[in-house]
Order: structure tokens, then sequence, then C-alpha cells
């Protein structure tokens, strides 16, 4: 470790929207950030107002691959397709992704004797029986459905830091991410906060699949950064629930992004894609104890910024746009 408090930090999927804004906070806490990003879902333009930072460096790879040799205090393992059309449009790399991407992370914690905290996922619960989700529920995950190969991705990946741990000492830290929204995200993310400014703000429908009663639980991403470091700092070893306990109809999400655009959107219908989770809501109580954290911004703090983002977004050519994979 060094002398002083600075650490050399890894970020992998650095360049992604929760990637991008970690990177942000741990360098102005002073630390080195390295930003390991293979820019499949990631963007260059997440990580523009960096370039000049002598304290970071971008490492264009994939995690997947053999990592280059680093000396590193710590390591954030994020790197993933973390929305549905993305992990559903290449379900082998995205199990690559989280299967060898995982074991590679894990192999440089390993020899660099670096802490290694997992981004993990609510939808390690799937369907969820139990409500609100508690991080002792086991889940209810389809292993053949749609979203298997990230659901059963990231289990796995919680497996593979448990397995080493246990085995062979490596110092982890597992957080479970529920919903994070905020600017950065990519437009055509497909995940519901970013589909529904992004529709109200072009004046086009509004679409919800099903009737829009089924719950999501919406945190904004300054709040989530701040549990994972604080996670990182923490002695907790077993897994965390990263969330806002806020629960909100997707119905109500529409209604709220209407008023706060000042569209005219209507709103259209959609069948309700297979194994969609019914409703989702953390139960924070082990973070709240363990880490003094719960969230700070509520759902209307949080879209002011994030409309704001994709107003830009939407009326600019400098449009992120989702980089090839090379």
């Amino acid at each position: 470790m060094h002398s002083s408090c600075q650490k050399t930090i890894l970020v992998t999927g650095g360049a992604g929207f929760l990637g991008s804004h970690l990177c942000d906070r741990l360098l102005r806490e002073g630390h080195k950030v390295i930003s390991l990003d293979n820019f499949h879902t990631g963007s260059r333009l997440n990580h523009r107002h960096q370039a000049s930072n002598p304290d970071f460096e971008l490492i264009e790879a994939d995690v997947a691959d053999p990592l280059p040799d680093l000396r590193i205090d710590e390591i954030y393992h994020l790197a993933c397709p973390a929305s549905p059309p993305h992990y559903q449009e290449s379900p082998v790399t995205t199990l690559r992704t989280s299967l060898l991407g995982t074991l590679n992370a894990l192999n440089l914690a390993m020899q660099t004797g670096a802490r290694i905290l997992l981004a993990s996922t609510s939808e390690v619960y799937g369907d969820p029986l139990v409500h609100p989700q508690r991080e002792d529920y086991w889940g209810n995950v389809n292993s053949f459905g749609e979203r298997a190969c990230y659901d059963e991705g990231k289990r796995a990946a919680e497996a593979l830091f448990h397995a080493h741990a246990a085995e062979r000492g490596v110092d982890i830290r597992i957080a479970r991410i529920f919903n994070t929204y905020g600017p950065r995200m990519q437009p055509d993310d497909g995940r519901v906060v970013s589909n529904f400014v992004v529709e109200a703000l072009q004046g086009l429908p509004i679409t919800i699949y099903g009737d829009g009663s089924q719950t999501r639980s919406f945190c904004y991403v300054d709040d989530l950064v701040e549990g994972l470091v604080r996670l990182m700092a923490s002695d907790v070893r077993t897994p965390v629930n990263l969330g806002n306990p806020g629960e909100f109809s997707v119905s109500e999400l529409a209604a709220m992004v209407v008023a706060m655009t000042g569209s005219q959107s209507s709103i259209s219908h959609l069948p309700l894609p297979s194994d969609d989770p019914r409703r989702r809501r953390p139960d924070i109580s082990k973070a709240q104890l363990l880490l003094d954290w719960k969230p700070a911004f509520s759902l209307e703090a949080g879209l002011g910024p994030t409309i704001a983002y994709f107003r830009d977004v939407v009326s600019s050519q400098d449009r992120p746009s989702l980089q090839p994979v090379a």
C-alpha cells in the first residue's frame, strides 16, 4: 500500500454510466484511477472531462481477456452490460464477461493483494416471491429465461467471489445494486427511466409494458456511488443491497416524467416481456446498520439533472452512441 492515503484503484467497466461517475468520485478523493473498458456499452464521452487528469488512465481492453499486469490497491468490478437490450443481444458475451471477467478480476486481486468489490444486481432475486428483498432471500430465477445470461451470470460471479474468499483469502465486497439512474445513461439503454425521458423529450408516446402496475425502486447515481465507496471502506464481506426503498409503479414514473418535461406525450401499452419482475424494492436495513448509508435524493430530485442531461443529448448532434464492438 502507499504510505499516504492515495490509492491506485482499478474500475472495470469504468466508461459506463455507473463506472464513470465512480471514477469521478475516486479522482475527487485524490486517488489514482485506472478505467478498463472495451466500449461495448460504455462510451469514451463519459471520460472526456477526465482525459487531462494526470491521476487518470484509460485502458481499452476486454475484462474477459487476460488482464494487463497492474499494481493496484482496490478493484471495483463493474464490467458487464446492465440493460436488457444490451445483455440479451449477445447472451454468450454477457455470460463470458460475468464468468471469465470475474475470474480475471479475482486473479488480479489475488496477485496484487487488492480488495475487490463486485457490482452484483437485484436481478439475482429474479421475480421475487418475497417483498421487499433482503440479502438472505435466495431468489426466484429462471435459468432458461431471457434474462438468465445476466441473472445467472451475476449469481455465478457472487459464487466465484465467495469461493475465492473462502479458499484463497481474497478480500471481497459484494453490492447488490437496484435500479439506478442519472446523467450519462445511454439514450438507447432500454431501461425504464431513460426510455421514458427520451420519449417524453421527443414528444413520442411513452411505452409502458404491461398495465404499468409493476413497481420499481429508483436510486440516483450519486447515492449509489456513495454506497459503493462506503461498502469498499467497510469490513462487510457478505452481499449488501444498495438501492432506494421508495417504490413507484411504472405508471407513476411515466406521469412524473411527463409532468417534469412538460411533454405532450401520450401513453401506449405493449405486452409485458417474459420474466419481467412484478415488484422490486430493496430492504436496505443492512446497509443502514453496517454502512450508515441511505439514499439522500428523492425520485423528483434525481430526475431533474437526468432530464437536463437527456435534453442536451436529444437536442445535440454530439449524441453519445454505442461504440462498435472492437
